[in-house]
Protein backbone atom coordinates (compact mmCIF):
# COMPACT_ATOMS: atom_id res chain seq x y z
CA UNK A 1 0.00 0.00 0.00
CA UNK A 2 0.93 -0.60 1.47
CA UNK A 3 2.45 2.36 2.66
CA UNK A 4 4.92 1.40 4.68
CA UNK A 5 6.24 -0.86 2.64
CA UNK A 6 9.06 -0.75 0.38
CA UNK A 7 11.63 2.28 0.89
CA UNK A 8 13.01 1.20 -2.90
CA UNK A 9 10.65 3.50 -4.76
CA UNK A 10 13.32 5.83 -7.20
CA UNK A 11 11.07 8.95 -6.51
CA UNK A 12 11.97 12.31 -4.63
CA UNK A 13 9.31 12.21 -2.40
CA UNK A 14 10.21 8.53 -0.72
CA UNK A 15 13.32 9.84 -0.19
CA UNK A 16 12.07 13.05 1.28
CA UNK A 17 9.63 10.88 3.64
CA UNK A 18 12.15 8.29 4.75
CA UNK A 19 14.53 11.08 5.54
CA UNK A 20 12.07 12.25 8.16
CA UNK A 21 13.48 8.97 9.87
CA UNK A 22 16.58 9.79 9.49
CA UNK A 23 16.60 12.61 10.94
CA UNK A 24 14.47 12.14 13.79
CA UNK A 25 17.51 9.27 14.67
CA UNK A 26 20.01 11.93 13.81
CA UNK A 27 22.12 13.92 16.58
CA UNK A 28 21.68 17.11 14.63
CA UNK A 29 20.56 19.94 17.20
CA UNK A 30 16.73 19.66 17.85
CA UNK A 31 16.01 23.75 16.90
CA UNK A 32 18.02 23.17 12.97
CA UNK A 33 16.62 21.45 10.13
CA UNK A 34 18.81 19.67 7.71
CA UNK A 35 17.82 20.49 4.02
CA UNK A 36 20.55 19.52 1.19
CA UNK A 37 24.03 20.96 1.87
CA UNK A 38 22.31 24.10 3.86
CA UNK A 39 21.65 24.38 7.50
CA UNK A 40 18.52 26.29 8.35
CA UNK A 41 18.88 27.97 11.91
CA UNK A 42 22.63 29.17 11.78
CA UNK A 43 23.71 30.67 8.85
CA UNK A 44 23.54 34.18 8.14
CA UNK A 45 20.16 34.95 6.60
CA UNK A 46 18.44 31.36 7.10
CA UNK A 47 15.33 31.01 8.62
CA UNK A 48 15.23 29.21 12.39
CA UNK A 49 13.17 26.24 12.28
CA UNK A 50 11.78 25.44 16.32
CA UNK A 51 10.04 22.66 17.21
CA UNK A 52 6.58 24.06 16.65
CA UNK A 53 7.50 25.37 13.48
CA UNK A 54 8.19 21.89 12.15
CA UNK A 55 5.29 20.50 13.83
CA UNK A 56 3.20 23.57 11.74
CA UNK A 57 4.82 22.88 8.67
CA UNK A 58 5.05 18.71 8.85
CA UNK A 59 1.07 19.38 9.02
CA UNK A 60 0.97 21.68 6.17
CA UNK A 61 2.33 19.72 4.40
CA UNK A 62 0.62 16.50 5.07
CA UNK A 63 3.44 15.16 6.45
CA UNK A 64 3.06 14.36 9.68
CA UNK A 65 0.81 10.76 9.28
CA UNK A 66 3.89 9.75 7.37
CA UNK A 67 5.95 10.62 10.34
CA UNK A 68 3.94 8.67 12.80
CA UNK A 69 4.02 6.02 10.24
CA UNK A 70 7.37 5.76 9.48
CA UNK A 71 8.24 6.19 13.36
CA UNK A 72 6.22 3.10 14.67
CA UNK A 73 7.78 1.07 12.16
CA UNK A 74 11.46 2.33 12.83
CA UNK A 75 10.43 1.37 16.74
CA UNK A 76 9.04 -2.43 15.93
CA UNK A 77 11.20 -3.27 13.61
CA UNK A 78 14.63 -1.88 15.86
CA UNK A 79 15.07 -5.52 17.26
CA UNK A 80 15.55 -7.17 14.14
CA UNK A 81 19.38 -7.02 12.71
CA UNK A 82 20.72 -8.24 9.54
CA UNK A 83 24.06 -10.45 9.00
CA UNK A 84 26.55 -8.83 6.98
CA UNK A 85 26.10 -10.53 4.04
CA UNK A 86 22.23 -9.38 3.99
CA UNK A 87 23.15 -5.74 4.55
CA UNK A 88 26.01 -6.08 2.01
CA UNK A 89 23.44 -7.30 -0.45
CA UNK A 90 20.68 -4.50 0.51
CA UNK A 91 22.80 -1.80 0.31
CA UNK A 92 23.98 -2.78 -3.38
CA UNK A 93 20.59 -3.67 -4.44
CA UNK A 94 19.69 0.07 -2.37
CA UNK A 95 22.45 1.88 -4.30
CA UNK A 96 21.21 0.26 -8.03
CA UNK A 97 17.82 1.31 -7.20
CA UNK A 98 19.25 4.86 -7.29
CA UNK A 99 21.57 4.68 -10.02
CA UNK A 100 24.62 5.20 -7.08
CA UNK A 101 27.31 3.29 -9.14
CA UNK A 102 29.98 4.64 -7.82
CA UNK A 103 31.03 5.42 -4.49
CA UNK A 104 31.55 9.23 -5.57
CA UNK A 105 27.70 8.99 -6.51
CA UNK A 106 26.87 7.27 -3.38
CA UNK A 107 28.51 9.77 -0.87
CA UNK A 108 27.18 13.01 -2.98
CA UNK A 109 23.65 11.19 -2.66
CA UNK A 110 24.43 10.64 1.08
CA UNK A 111 25.50 14.62 1.30
CA UNK A 112 22.26 15.50 0.03
CA UNK A 113 19.77 13.80 1.66
CA UNK A 114 22.13 14.61 5.01
CA UNK A 115 22.19 10.81 6.06
CA UNK A 116 25.19 9.32 7.70
CA UNK A 117 26.60 6.18 6.55
CA UNK A 118 24.93 4.03 9.85
CA UNK A 119 21.81 6.03 8.66
CA UNK A 120 22.19 4.65 5.05
CA UNK A 121 22.81 1.32 6.27
CA UNK A 122 19.60 1.29 8.39
CA UNK A 123 17.57 3.01 5.46
CA UNK A 124 19.16 0.19 3.05
CA UNK A 125 17.95 -2.99 5.19
CA UNK A 126 14.65 -0.97 6.39
CA UNK A 127 12.39 -3.27 4.20
CA UNK A 128 14.58 -6.65 4.91
CA UNK A 129 14.52 -5.92 8.47
CA UNK A 130 10.47 -5.33 8.18
CA UNK A 131 10.04 -8.90 6.35
CA UNK A 132 11.85 -10.12 9.76
CA UNK A 133 8.99 -8.37 11.65
CA UNK A 134 6.28 -9.39 9.59
CA UNK A 135 7.55 -13.21 9.74
CA UNK A 136 8.14 -13.22 13.23
CA UNK A 137 4.57 -11.67 14.40
CA UNK A 138 2.34 -13.26 12.25
CA UNK A 139 4.05 -16.68 10.13
CA UNK A 140 2.96 -19.02 12.79
CA UNK A 141 -0.84 -18.48 12.58
CA UNK A 142 -0.75 -17.88 8.79
CA UNK A 143 -2.34 -21.05 8.00
CA UNK A 144 -5.30 -20.28 10.13
CA UNK A 145 -5.72 -17.10 8.72
CA UNK A 146 -5.80 -18.20 5.15
CA UNK A 147 -8.47 -20.82 6.06
CA UNK A 148 -10.51 -18.23 7.38
CA UNK A 149 -10.32 -15.90 4.52
CA UNK A 150 -9.93 -18.40 1.80
CA UNK A 151 -13.62 -17.97 0.88
CA UNK A 152 -12.67 -14.05 -0.21
CA UNK A 153 -9.76 -15.13 -1.67
CA UNK A 154 -10.63 -17.62 -3.97
CA UNK A 155 -11.06 -16.51 -7.66
CA UNK A 156 -13.84 -16.34 -9.74
CA UNK A 157 -14.70 -16.16 -13.38
CA UNK A 158 -17.70 -14.91 -14.46
CA UNK A 159 -20.04 -13.23 -17.01
CA UNK A 160 -22.64 -10.16 -16.31
CA UNK A 161 -24.75 -8.00 -17.68
CA UNK A 162 -25.96 -5.14 -16.01
CA UNK A 163 -28.93 -2.70 -17.10
CA UNK A 164 -30.73 0.11 -15.51
CA UNK A 165 -34.33 -0.96 -16.30
CA UNK A 166 -35.22 -4.28 -14.12
CA UNK A 167 -37.90 -5.26 -16.55
CA UNK A 168 -35.64 -5.27 -19.51
CA UNK A 169 -33.39 -7.49 -17.78
CA UNK A 170 -36.04 -9.94 -16.82
CA UNK A 171 -36.49 -10.27 -20.41
CA UNK A 172 -32.90 -10.63 -21.17
CA UNK A 173 -32.99 -13.77 -18.04
CA UNK A 174 -35.74 -14.81 -20.19
CA UNK A 175 -34.14 -14.82 -23.52
CA UNK A 176 -30.99 -16.64 -21.76
CA UNK A 177 -33.23 -19.23 -20.23
CA UNK A 178 -34.49 -20.18 -23.37
CA UNK A 179 -31.15 -20.81 -25.73
CA UNK A 180 -32.79 -17.41 -28.01
CA UNK A 181 -28.82 -16.02 -27.61
CA UNK A 182 -25.63 -16.27 -26.17
CA UNK A 183 -25.06 -14.64 -23.26
CA UNK A 184 -21.81 -13.12 -24.70
CA UNK A 185 -24.11 -11.82 -27.66
CA UNK A 186 -26.58 -9.92 -24.90
CA UNK A 187 -24.15 -8.88 -23.10
CA UNK A 188 -21.83 -7.20 -26.06
CA UNK A 189 -24.81 -5.94 -27.35
CA UNK A 190 -26.85 -4.20 -24.07
CA UNK A 191 -24.73 -4.45 -20.94
CA UNK A 192 -23.82 -1.08 -19.67
CA UNK A 193 -20.06 -1.58 -18.54
CA UNK A 194 -17.01 -2.07 -19.19
CA UNK A 195 -17.81 -5.76 -19.40
CA UNK A 196 -19.41 -5.28 -22.60
CA UNK A 197 -16.17 -5.61 -25.01
CA UNK A 198 -15.81 -9.05 -23.47
CA UNK A 199 -19.21 -10.20 -23.90
CA UNK A 200 -19.84 -10.00 -20.21
CA UNK A 201 -16.80 -11.99 -19.23
CA UNK A 202 -14.77 -11.02 -15.60
CA UNK A 203 -11.90 -12.26 -13.96
CA UNK A 204 -10.44 -13.99 -12.33
CA UNK A 205 -10.93 -11.71 -9.24
CA UNK A 206 -11.38 -12.70 -5.91
CA UNK A 207 -14.59 -12.09 -3.97
CA UNK A 208 -13.10 -8.98 -1.73
CA UNK A 209 -12.70 -6.95 -4.94
CA UNK A 210 -16.46 -7.51 -5.87
CA UNK A 211 -19.57 -5.64 -4.95
CA UNK A 212 -20.66 -6.87 -1.75
CA UNK A 213 -24.12 -8.27 -3.01
CA UNK A 214 -22.11 -9.53 -6.08
CA UNK A 215 -19.55 -11.51 -4.21
CA UNK A 216 -22.75 -12.92 -2.34
CA UNK A 217 -24.59 -14.21 -5.76
CA UNK A 218 -21.38 -14.94 -7.27
CA UNK A 219 -20.54 -17.32 -3.79
CA UNK A 220 -23.71 -18.89 -3.84
CA UNK A 221 -23.92 -19.74 -7.16
CA UNK A 222 -22.67 -22.82 -9.07
CA UNK A 223 -20.45 -22.87 -12.30
CA UNK A 224 -22.81 -22.87 -15.38
CA UNK A 225 -25.65 -21.38 -13.35
CA UNK A 226 -27.71 -18.64 -14.48
CA UNK A 227 -28.97 -16.02 -11.38
CA UNK A 228 -31.94 -14.47 -11.90
CA UNK A 229 -32.14 -10.27 -12.30
CA UNK A 230 -31.35 -8.99 -9.08
CA UNK A 231 -30.62 -5.17 -8.10
CA UNK A 232 -27.56 -4.07 -6.99
CA UNK A 233 -28.28 -0.31 -5.73
CA UNK A 234 -29.19 1.20 -9.19
CA UNK A 235 -28.23 -1.18 -11.30
CA UNK A 236 -29.75 -4.97 -12.45
CA UNK A 237 -27.77 -7.94 -13.35
CA UNK A 238 -27.59 -11.06 -14.37
CA UNK A 239 -24.61 -13.20 -13.21
CA UNK A 240 -23.26 -16.80 -14.56
CA UNK A 241 -20.34 -18.22 -12.90
CA UNK A 242 -17.99 -19.54 -15.61
CA UNK A 243 -14.93 -20.90 -12.68
CA UNK A 244 -13.96 -21.32 -9.57
CA UNK A 245 -10.20 -21.19 -8.92
CA UNK A 246 -9.44 -22.05 -5.04
CA UNK A 247 -6.78 -20.36 -3.55
CA UNK A 248 -3.24 -21.78 -2.81
CA UNK A 249 -1.51 -21.19 0.15
CA UNK A 250 1.68 -20.68 -1.71
CA UNK A 251 4.40 -18.49 -1.48
CA UNK A 252 2.85 -15.32 -3.34
CA UNK A 253 -0.67 -15.85 -1.38
CA UNK A 254 1.56 -16.04 2.32
CA UNK A 255 3.55 -12.59 0.92
CA UNK A 256 0.46 -11.38 0.01
CA UNK A 257 -1.55 -12.34 3.65
CA UNK A 258 1.52 -11.18 5.89
CA UNK A 259 0.97 -7.60 3.54
CA UNK A 260 -2.39 -7.32 4.53
CA UNK A 261 -1.91 -8.75 8.41
CA UNK A 262 1.41 -5.70 8.27
CA UNK A 263 -1.18 -3.41 6.85
CA UNK A 264 -4.18 -3.54 9.52
CA UNK A 265 -1.96 -4.10 12.28
CA UNK A 266 -0.26 -0.27 11.32
CA UNK A 267 -3.78 0.98 11.01
CA UNK A 268 -4.31 0.00 14.34
CA UNK A 269 -1.15 1.17 15.55
CA UNK A 270 -2.12 4.93 14.34
CA UNK A 271 -5.00 5.01 15.52
CA UNK A 272 -3.87 4.95 19.01
CA UNK A 273 -3.41 8.51 20.70
CA UNK A 274 0.32 7.86 22.07
CA UNK A 275 1.25 6.81 19.14
CA UNK A 276 3.41 9.89 17.99
CA UNK A 277 4.05 12.91 20.65
CA UNK A 278 5.71 16.06 19.22
CA UNK A 279 6.83 17.99 21.46
CA UNK A 280 6.83 21.67 20.10
CA UNK A 281 9.32 23.97 21.72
Amino acid sequence: MRMAKSETNNSNGKDEKSHLVAIADSNIEPTTLQIGNSAVGNGAGNQAVNGRDLVTLLKQYELLPKLQEEMIIERSIAPFDCTPKEQMECCLEFGKQRQLNSEKARKKWLQEQGMTEAQFINLATRELRIEKFKQATWSKNLENYFLQRKSELDEYVYSLIRVRDGAFAKELYLRLQTGEETFTELAKQYSEGPEAKTGGLIGPVPLSLSHPKLAQLLQTSQPGELSVPSAIEDIWVIVRVEKIIPAQFDEQMQQKLLDELFDNWLKEQLKKPSALQLIAS
